[in-house]
């Protein structure tokens, strides 16, 4: 990464286009890695049985995304009482639909490449305990760059304010994101391989 990313205020749109590329530059061996170490460092420094309900998007192969399958696969072979909540688009409202998630739930790939529930019971905003938020880039503030659709900052606006809003990140935070938008939800912390970020 260059060094100006990490010392200068940048704006949402060309964070957008330089972690897009650094994505597509990835080897699934680099991802892999990364991903392991995210995960690992989520449960051994930020997991809690007490949580009733977690919130995890599931990646987009194409995007390179974080693998989040690690994640799910260790909550179930730990038989969690923690209920896996995901989510499926809703293109008209521009808002999230969740359902609690099971080894039963058939999920379908939606216009993005993005798994979907089908069907299944429906989880309210309101009852998830933590959410693992997808990002491209976050700054030292909490403030996030996604893929500018809005669904995420909709979705956290709508859950409790205790709710923890966790990224994950491939990267660690640039200096400052320049152009937060008014409706932005800040995240509570970010998990990168190398380390987890409090704000």
């Amino acid at each position: 990464m260059p060094n100006f990313l990490c010392c200068a205020a940048m704006k949402k749109e060309e964070l957008r286009k330089i972690y897009l590329q650094k994505r597509r530059q990835m080897t699934l061996e680099e991802r892999a890695i990364k991903s392991e170490r995210i995960a690992r460092r989520f449960f051994e420094q930020v997991y809690s049985e007490k949580f009733a309900a977690i919130h995890i998007f599931l990646p987009i192969a194409k995007f390179n995304e974080i693998d989040t399958w690690m994640i799910v696969d260790e909550l179930r072979a730990r038989k969690s009482t923690t209920r896996i909540a995901i989510s499926r688009s809703d293109l008209q409202s521009g808002r999230m639909i969740n359902y609690f998630f099971n080894p039963a739930t058939r999920l379908v790939e939606n216009k993005w490449g993005i798994p979907e529930p089908e069907s299944g019971e429906i989880c309210d905003a309101l009852a998830v305990d933590a959410v693992l938020v997808p990002l491209l880039a976050f700054d030292k503030k909490g403030r996030r760059v996604g893929y500018g659709k809005g669904f995420y900052d909709r979705f956290l606006g709508e859950c409790r304010r205790d709710s923890l809003k966790i990224g994950l990140s491939f990267e660690p935070p640039v200096e400052a994101i320049d152009d937060p938008g008014a409706h932005d939800v800040l995240l509570d912390m970010a998990v990168t391989p190398d380390g987890i970020y409090y704000f």
